[in-house]
């Protein structure tokens, strides 16, 4: 995340942008990109209570191990990692529905990331996983942390990879949820109306700036393109306007932030910025993945595993 901080307020400021929403929004809509279908794995053996906000791939065995993709985009952003870890965890990874192909379900109105909490608490309730490790992406990551603070019983870790816990900090350490709520109104009914040949220059546009290789582009420009659009859009709206730092002083479950350092920010620079977005968590740990963008594990997959090793190992001690 940030290494998209300096072009979204670039975005913001120079533009204003309730004049220009789209523009923005070409900056911000992959933020937090990547979950939901399409995932090879195995189908659960579970009773999925929560199939009409996600659905879950399940393989491996051992301690549980449950992986959120952000926003817009495949489980399969997660194949690595479960192919990493699968010999010594139970990896359930979700698809959100109406991401990258997925039906859109119970999202197809309404709230999407509240009730998709609600049902992943469920999921975790109804198949009696203990304290399972709480893995998000971006979005994915919000979702996570929503959790922790909600069902404070169900996490035993969260390890979260380029999230924040109040979106709207990339404007500004002193913008407030209610301040960005018109301006993120305006984003996201401006993508939902945006034509489906200029959708998809922006998102094209802004994944240069999301994911260094080529074609892992292209994947995910089209994972984004097979998402509904209304679902996306929403859930991009509640995770710029979701301020879950009064939550954080009270959270019960350790948190470790894996997070990118392009080479356009500095180390020191970029490590003040997240330090300071999770300054309220009682314990929180923090690893840099250099050279890498906002997706960590297609753009440094080796040391991206290697910092979750890490985090897993001490949380499973």
């Amino acid at each position: 995340m940030s290494n998209i901080l300096h072009a979204f307020r670039a975005s913001f400021h120079k533009s204003g942008v309730c004049n220009r929403p789209m523009a923005a929004l070409a900056v911000v809509i992959a933020i937090v990109a990547a979950v939901a279908s399409g995932h090879a794995k195995a189908a659960t053996p579970f009773p999925n209570a929560a199939h009409a906000r996600f659905s879950v791939a399940v393989s491996g065995d051992g301690p549980d191990v449950i992986l959120i993709p952000g926003l817009a985009s495949s489980a399969a952003v997660w194949d690595g990692t479960v192919d990493h870890l699968k010999g010594r965890y139970r990896l359930h990874v979700l698809n959100l529905a109406g991401f990258a192909g997925e039906p859109a379900g119970a999202n197809a109105q309404g709230d999407v990331l509240a009730p998709s909490v609600a049902a992943l608490d469920a999921y975790i309730k109804a198949n009696r996983l203990e304290h399972p490790v709480i893995v998000g992406h971006s979005l994915g990551g919000l979702m996570a942390l929503m959790l922790a603070e909600a069902h404070p019983e169900d996490a035993g870790k969260l390890i979260i990879a380029d999230s924040l816990p109040f979106a709207g900090l990339m404007m500004g350490p002193q913008v407030t949820a209610a301040a960005i709520a018109p301006q993120a109104k305006a984003m996201r009914d401006g993508v939902i109306a945006l034509p489906a040949a200029a959708f998809k220059a922006q998102q094209q546009a802004t994944m240069a700036r999301m994911v260094t290789a080529e074609a892992d582009r292209e994947r995910v420009v089209q994972w984004s393109l097979d998402s509904d659009r209304r679902v996306l859009a929403q859930a991009f709206y509640e995770d710029l306007t979701e301020d879950a730092r009064p939550g954080l002083p009270a959270l019960t479950a350790p948190v470790d932030v894996i997070y990118p350092v392009d080479a356009a920010q500095t180390p020191e620079a970029t490590a003040a910025f997240y330090k300071a977005a999770w300054a309220g968590a009682p314990r929180v740990a923090f690893t840099p993945i250099a050279a890498s963008r906002h997706f960590e594990m297609l753009d440094q997959p080796a040391a991206f595993y290697g910092a979750l090793d890490g985090a897993l190992d001490a949380a499973l001690k």
